[in-house]
């Protein structure tokens, strides 16, 4: 197979738009940390297709990961939370994120001002949910839930809401229920230095601190967006430290799975984050969107299955043991590089 994507050549275990909106994340052979933001949205073209178009993106997992953030929310409401002095920037984020919707879904979603002034009226439509509501910006009475919960049981994102205090940005609120290793009930109050503390190499490169600043300094209505890594065993969005004894195991019994099993089930796990400074609140909204794929997929395009193949083969030990892929990434590289083209072809 050539290092372009063939849509009627190759079949896929995931819908076809999973594989050609694939925010593949290895822009060279070997990975580290950095703070690798870039100005967002902005389209980037891979051999598979393309992403980056929108800041919220929409595809054919939208009702069934909603679903499936209901029914998280519904056994653990810890993963929803907000401290009191975020009720302004809950509804901040709540106007952006109808905004980005109506962007990126213009026939199915629209924002429109009723009436302006101190206390403007909305009306809010998304077809894709039969929603049809009007409410009044600040009066909790107008929505049927806070408004941070309802915006995100309208979006496939997690969100993150950062406040800036005495020059220190703080997870004060956010609704977080596809975390990959990490509990945003435990984090929440946290300042951002402290809930990334756990990350090798973060603190002794100045990274995060860079990071910290850099975020600072974002102006009202300023968006950059950054992508993340790891891979996951199964189609699992929620892979957080309190469901560990779930998960965890996994990582172990992948290693007894014969071939077409092992390809199957593991996925390379992509985030792309948005870091957006809010305009009225000037909190930062930290947007994470999980994307999976299996490797039987990510195989169909070459250049995917080599860099992968580079990447995990070349990847420090305790960036692997911080990701979790220590146990099972040289299999998973030996995987990839047997399903090469056929010498010859």
């Amino acid at each position: 197979m050539s290092a372009t994507y063939s849509a009627e050549v190759c079949t896929t275990v995931s819908a076809l738009d999973l594989v050609t909106g694939f925010p593949f994340p290895f822009p060279q052979e070997t990975y580290r940390y950095s703070t690798n933001v870039e100005p967002a949205p902005g389209a980037v073209t891979t051999p598979a297709g393309q992403w980056g178009e929108a800041v919220v993106d929409v595809d054919s997992e939208y009702a069934q990961e909603l679903a499936e953030r209901a029914a998280i929310l519904d056994r653990d409401p810890s993963r929803h939370a907000w401290l009191p002095h975020m009720d302004v920037a809950c509804w901040d984020a709540m106007l952006c994120l109808m905004r980005e919707l109506s962007l990126t879904r213009p026939d199915s979603m629209a924002l429109t001002v009723l009436e302006s002034g101190v206390r403007p009226r909305y009306h809010w439509r998304n077809d894709l949910l039969g929603i049809d509501h009007t409410f009044v910006l600040g009066d909790p009475s107008t929505l049927p839930d806070e408004p941070l919960a309802w915006i995100a049981a309208q979006v496939q994102e997690d969100i993150v809401l950062l406040d800036q205090r005495d020059g220190v940005l703080y997870g004060d609120a956010g609704v977080v229920t596809f975390a990959a290793d990490w509990s945003f009930g435990f984090d929440v109050g946290m300042s951002f230095l402290e809930i990334h503390g756990p990350v090798p190499r973060l603190h002794g490169e100045g990274i995060i601190t860079r990071a910290h600043e850099f975020l600072k300094r974002l102006q009202p209505g300023e968006t950059y967006r950054r992508t993340n890594w790891t891979l996951t065993i199964g189609r699992r969005l929620d892979v957080s430290t309190e469901l560990y004894p779930e998960w965890g195991p996994d990582r172990d019994a992948v290693l007894l799975l014969d071939d077409e099993a092992f390809g199957r089930d593991v996925h390379l796990r992509v985030e792309v984050q948005h870091l957006i400074r809010l305009p009225e609140s000037g909190a930062v909204m930290f947007l994470i969107r999980t994307y999976l794929l299996p490797l039987v997929d990510l195989v169909q395009v070459e250049h995917w299955r080599v860099r992968t193949a580079d990447v995990l083969e070349e990847l420090p030990q305790d960036l692997a043991d911080y990701k979790g892929v220590a146990k099972y990434r040289h299999r998973t590289a030996a995987w990839l590089r047997a399903r090469g083209p056929a010498e010859g072809s």
